[in-house]
């Protein structure tokens, strides 16, 4: 039985309702029912609920009243179990807002807070609705005008498609999917590299989009032999979640070290990849003060976690 990781935002906990996305009138009843709440976003963040010391953090979801105005709207769906503020059926309605609108909501700038550094906590629902606002945003502001002839697009179907304005033309959400492979060798150790924007002791698993026509094993091997001049074997699916940077679907692999490459140096692309190092779970631990790893709301961490064999004793870095 092939086994699947448990990613923090990789169930699903929300009625999409699409059908609903084909109603003319859909802004119009959402903005009648009073249950309906809205995710604010701006410039990638969002809002948190504050809640009782130790509490784990909650998307802060707002009346229709409190957010008169937004340069987008999406309707996300409702949301299938109930929270402590939001009962089961609530339509959740994604709003971009400029910045005036941003800050006439909140104008603090420490209370918008983004996925990478907030979202560890976050339960699967939350979790899901940010990543899926998160994703339409960033794409949004990518499609605004035709792939076609390059006249502006609107928005039709409860912003789920835009639609070009000279010959109607429709442009759907897309997902762009990209491997993340852990590597290991015959004495069990763990591949991690270092990109150049990064700082000096920061480190994650090896990551790549997978290119036109190929599968994902393959994508998994070639990644890890551009990225590290080694070749992989046994390629082995793991997971998957979405990731809204921009709009990603990370596709959880594990693979070992052809026996033939086990005698070669791991030697760095030096151009997405600049540092390579083999590391060992005493090695994790001996260096657990100063060593950068992955937040917990990333694939990278459950990836490394999972060969470590449980939390990692390192401070949350992302």
């Amino acid at each position: 039985m092939t086994e699947v990781l448990h990613l923090p935002v990789a169930v699903s906990a929300i009625d999409r309702d699409y059908l609903m996305r084909e109603n003319p009138d859909l802004f119009d009843l959402l903005w009648e029912n009073p249950n309906t709440r809205v995710l604010a976003l701006f410039e990638g963040k969002t809002l948190l609920r504050s809640g009782e010391a130790g509490d784990s953090p909650e998307l802060r979801f707002l009346t229709v009243e409190e957010v008169t105005s937004a340069q987008l709207r999406v309707y996300l769906g409702k949301t299938l179990h109930d929270s402590s503020a939001e009962p089961a059926g609530s339509p959740i309605v994604l709003a971009v807002l400029s910045p005036n609108s941003a800050k006439q909501l909140e104008p603090s700038e420490k209370a918008w807070h983004q996925l990478r550094r907030s979202g560890a906590g976050l339960s699967e629902r939350d979790s899901e609705l940010y990543a899926t606002a998160l994703s339409l945003a960033n794409w949004h502001q990518s499609h605004l005008y035709c792939p076609k002839c390059g006249s502006p697009t609107v928005i039709v179907r409860g912003g789920w498609v835009r639609t070009c304005f000279n010959d109607s033309f429709e442009v759907f959400p897309r997902t762009d999917p990209a491997i993340i492979v852990s590597v290991t060798d015959s004495e069990d150790r763990i591949l991690l590299g270092s990109q150049a924007s990064w700082d000096e002791n920061r480190w994650s698993v090896l990551a790549g989009f997978v290119e036109p026509g190929e599968s994902l094993n393959h994508a998994v091997v070639r990644e890890v032999f551009e990225e590290s001049g080694l070749r992989v074997i046994n390629p082995r699916y793991l997971g998957s979640q979405p990731w809204p940077y921009p709009h990603s679907l990370m596709l959880a692999f594990t693979a070992q070290i052809d026996p033939t490459f086990a005698h070669l140096p791991a030697t760095p692309d030096g151009q997405e990849i600049i540092r390579l190092r083999w590391f060992s779970r005493q090695d994790i631990i001996a260096e657990a003060d100063s060593i950068l790893l992955p937040g917990k709301s990333s694939v990278s961490y459950a990836l490394i976690s999972h060969w470590f064999g449980g939390q990692l004793p390192t401070p949350e870095a992302w």
